[in-house]
């Protein structure tokens, strides 16, 4: 008996099995090894500051308002943010998933840092958070040689430029910070003020940082209520005498004088004249004239310039929003007297351009359409804008806008208060903070308060339920 053939055959497969062995064993090896240096790559790119590492909102709806905010900021040449908006235009393009434009911003913030700073060397501290945003932005892409260089150039950046306090971000990271938060909700603007505090107190020269703290500080008490106290009237002030040419912060101090009772009519004429001049931005200071205007002034006066703004500069889309929201204060919150046929056709047809114009971040001005063909006793289009909003799939913020102004729609202008508390009810079960939110659980707590309604059982175990 032969058994040769076999004990070879048995040798060829074990040596192939071996090989096997090896062959899987070293591709267990090189992915561990993968893993761990993408382990370390992570934990490198976590401890960054950057757009990617601060906890901002990242909702769509939120993103889309943004982007559309940025670009009507404008591209002024010498104008001092310029670099931070490209970079927070290059994150939120990424988060849309526009990797390719987000990398066109992400250079466009590089030189224009470099142009603004005009110094010698083209690396500088204010790099930090362009180059650690390139660093996630090639990292997400699978692109590692091109993540490790920008970590290590912000290690360089870092080493060569320490912050002057120790313990505490360079002022130059602390600044682009706190511009970024202030345009991500009233949360966030408390802590912008806080870092723009800390970065002039290490560099107290930088003029657009006290502006703009200001503008931090008057931002954050509007949108809680709260009055303007004395001590940031006079850092307004201050700020004002050394910004002078900053037409956005003299109307929010011509704004501030006015609640204090002084007369600020010929001063806000005046400010409108030198507005007239500037380039269209929405940093040269027209919104907060107008709204200063509508208040201090006259509903119609506002009306009037911001129709004069535009006659000027036809085609700019911020303007037609600007007077837009003008038209519509006049028809929602004016007085008494009875409305022209053309100021409501005017408005609608600015509404409708508006719309057009902001296709993805104009909830809000669909809203107001509906509510100003509602006060022109055109119910059967309110209804249809009303309806056509509610089969959307809105973020939660948004859909606590439109159930809250859709609640007071069908209260006020169509009378049905049951259906109008099953809204609030509906905008308050939505868990997400917001102004929407409070104020319909406000109007819950009152009419349960009032006792006067059937469904107030109904409304307290609601409420209860929210606790």
């Amino acid at each position: 008996m032969h058994y040769e053939p076999d004990i070879e055959c048995f040798f060829q497969q074990s040596h192939a099995d071996l090989d096997l062995i090896v062959l899987f064993l070293s591709r267990g090896w090189i992915q561990a090894q993968s893993a761990g240096q993408n382990q370390t790559l992570e934990s490198k790119l976590e401890v960054l500051q950057c757009h990617f590492t601060w906890d901002l909102d990242t909702s769509t709806s939120t993103l889309y308002c943004l982007k559309d905010q940025l670009e009507d900021i404008g591209t002024e040449e010498g104008y001092s943010w310029l670099g931070h908006s490209y970079n927070l235009q290059g994150y939120i393009h990424h988060q849309l998933g526009l990797s390719n434009d987000a990398c066109c911003f992400l250079s466009k913030a590089a030189e224009a840092f470099r142009q603004m700073r005009n110094t010698v060397s083209d690396e500088g501290p204010w790099l930090v958070v362009n180059h650690g945003n390139l660093a996630w932005l090639h990292y997400n892409r699978k692109e590692q040689a091109e993540c490790r260089a920008y970590l290590l150039k912000v290690d360089a950046i870092m080493n060569e430029y320490p912050s002057p306090s120790q313990g505490e971000l360079h002022p130059e990271i602390y600044a682009e910070k706190a511009w970024t938060l202030m345009k991500f909700g009233t949360d966030k603007r408390l802590q912008a003020t806080d870092y723009f505090q800390k970065a002039i107190r290490m560099q107290p020269d930088m003029v657009e940082w006290h502006t703009s703290h200001v503008i931090a500080l008057e931002n954050t008490l509007r949108h809680t209520d709260k009055e303007l106290v004395a001590d940031i009237f006079e850092k307004m002030k201050i700020a004002k005498e050394h910004d002078p040419e900053n037409l956005y912060l003299a109307a929010l101090y011509l704004e501030a004088r006015a609640k204090q009772g002084k007369s600020i009519e010929s001063e806000a004429r005046e400010l409108a004249r030198r507005v007239l001049r500037k380039p269209i931005s929405s940093y040269s200071g027209i919104a907060p004239l107008l709204r200063l205007y509508r208040i201090y002034l006259s509903m119609d006066e506002a009306i009037d310039l911001a129709e004069e703004i535009l006659g000027r500069h036809p085609d700019q889309r911020y303007l037609k929003r600007c007077a837009s929201l003008c038209y519509k204060k006049r028809i929602l919150q004016g007085s008494d007297n009875p409305l022209e046929h053309s100021m409501i056709h005017r408005a609608i047809l600015l509404h409708r351009e508006v719309i057009t114009l902001y296709p993805l971040s104009s909830l809000r001005k669909e809203i107001a359409l509906a509510n100003i063909y509602a006060e022109s006793n055109n119910l059967a289009k309110a209804d249809h804008i009303y309806e056509e909003l509610l089969k959307r799939d809105l973020d939660p913020e948004g859909a606590q806008m439109l159930y809250n102004y859709y609640a007071k729609y069908v209260h006020f202008i169509r009378k049905e208060s049951y259906k109008s508390i099953e809204y609030h009810m509906k905008a308050a079960a939505v868990l997400h903070q917001s102004s929407y939110r409070n104020n319909s659980i406000n109007t819950l707590e009152r009419i349960r308060a009032r006792n006067r309604n059937r469904m107030c059982a109904e409304i307290g175990g609601f409420l209860n339920n929210l606790q």
